[in-house]
């Protein structure tokens, strides 16, 4: 067997006297506290809302409310948990199903990203309007910051030996030696650096998706880009499960692949009909405006006709 390009060898605990913590989690917590940094920094130069400020409010605080995030944040913890644990469970549907007491047991299985990204939008979205923000202006300020997490998230993994894919002898292999423990099956044999990949595709996302924030098409903070986000990203995570260890279930195609088919699907049909009302919605407020023009002209009298 040919040795990886890449051997990882590290104590992968950070030890102070006697206790101990994985680097893996401190950097998932780095990952977390950046993206939050982020987001505060994107909402506060983000108006809240389209027209001018309201009078006698400065035009410098006139601005989302930081405050508004921490609640919208604690609203997407349930939801993603959720979200996670359901799609961890379609992943693994023959086991729940002969064992359905295990579903609710939290100490077994573990939390699907994808469905956790989607549920955990839509419960941060219904706080959001819970307090009466601006949704679609939320919404694209989490673009940056979730892309953001995401990469370092996937980047944090490396550390603790989780998210290796199947094995592989290629010039880019990676593997962990040392006695760990590490979060891999059989960290020693070379194998694909699926969640490094995965962390490249995600920062690739982000540049496409910083390109399109600079053109005309969805350069306004009405959300839409961060459908088109999830939707690429959802692509990115289809393209880099084909380095995974997990079995094939349809074709060349793994359980995850068909949720990240779907969300991009998904996303996919909410951009169009978003933009599609959005445009409606355009046309109706032009209208409106144009006949409050019109009602707004003076016309003179008509002049007395006399016939002769």
């Amino acid at each position: 067997m040919s040795l990886a390009a890449l051997v990882f060898d590290f104590d992968p605990y950070l030890r102070l006297d006697d206790r101990a913590i994985r680097w893996e989690t401190l950097a998932l917590a780095g990952a977390i506290l950046a993206a939050l940094v982020l987001a505060g920094l994107i909402a506060g130069r983000t108006p809240a809302g389209s027209g001018p400020p309201a009078r006698g409010t400065p035009a410098a605080t006139d601005h989302l409310r930081r405050d508004d995030l921490l609640f919208i944040v604690l609203g997407i913890v349930p939801g993603a948990v959720l979200g996670g644990r359901l799609g961890y469970l379609l992943l693994h549907l023959d086991y729940y199903t002969a064992r359905p007491e295990a579903i609710v047991d939290p100490g077994q299985g573990s939390l699907e990203l994808g469905l956790a990204l989607v549920f955990g939008a839509l419960t941060g979205a219904y706080v959001a309007r819970l307090l009466e923000g601006p949704v679609g202006r939320w919404a694209h300020v989490a673009v940056g910051p979730v892309l953001v997490g995401l990469a370092l998230g996937k980047e944090a993994m490396a550390l603790g030996g989780s998210g290796q894919g199947a094995p592989w002898d290629g010039p880019w292999a990676t593997a962990y030696a040392g006695s760990g423990p590490w979060g891999s099956l059989d960290p020693a044999t070379p194998a694909y650096p699926s969640q490094l990949i995965e962390a490249g595709l995600t920062v690739a996302v982000l540049l496409v998706v910083s390109l399109v924030l600079r053109s005309r098409w969805l350069r306004a903070p009405d959300g839409r880009v961060f459908l088109l986000a999830v939707g690429l990203w959802a692509i990115a995570r289809f393209g880099s499960a084909f380095t995974w260890r997990d079995p094939l279930v349809l074709g060349p195609l793994r359980a995850e692949q068909l949720l990240d088919l779907a969300i991009a699907a998904g996303c996919l049909v909410l951009l169009g009909l978003a933009t599609r009302w959005i445009r409606r919605a355009e046309t109706a407020a032009a209208r409106a405006a144009e006949a409050a023009d019109r009602s707004r002209l003076t016309w003179p009298e008509p002049a007395e006709r006399r016939f002769r």
